[in-house]
């Protein structure tokens, strides 16, 4: 296993790429640009995860974190202007924002730690 497969974050962020690759499927070809948008930033999530993951403890790892974090939001954007336009129902949403909701947490707590050197409090 890589190390970065053991991570929480990783696999909830995997879960969501599952959940969003789904509702893609459903969209109809008048929306395509944000489903392009939404497949392009949920895949970025774990990319950057993993990526990060591997780098030490410092600011280069914290970009990574950060970078993904992004993304995340990014996601939460796309699936709001899906529902403004009438193209997801909200309680559809709603599930891919709680998704969404525990990654960013995740993330940020992630990130907190990751911009820390070794031995540092």
């Amino acid at each position: 296993m890589l190390s970065h497969e053991s991570l929480d974050v990783y696999r909830v962020s995997m879960e969501f790429v599952k959940w969003s690759d789904a509702l893609c499927r459903s969209l109809g070809t008048a929306q395509r640009a944000a489903r392009d948008q939404l497949q392009r930033a949920s895949q970025a999530i774990p990319l950057n995860i993993a990526e990060g993951n591997g780098k030490p403890r410092g600011p280069d790892r914290r970009k990574f974190i950060d970078i993904a974090r992004g993304s995340a939001l990014e996601c939460g954007a796309t699936l709001d202007v899906l529902t403004a336009r009438g193209s997801v129902d909200e309680d559809r949403t709603a599930e891919g924002k709680e998704l969404l909701d525990r990654i960013s947490a995740m993330l940020t707590r992630l990130g907190a730690s990751a911009g820390r050197s070794p031995g540092e409090a």
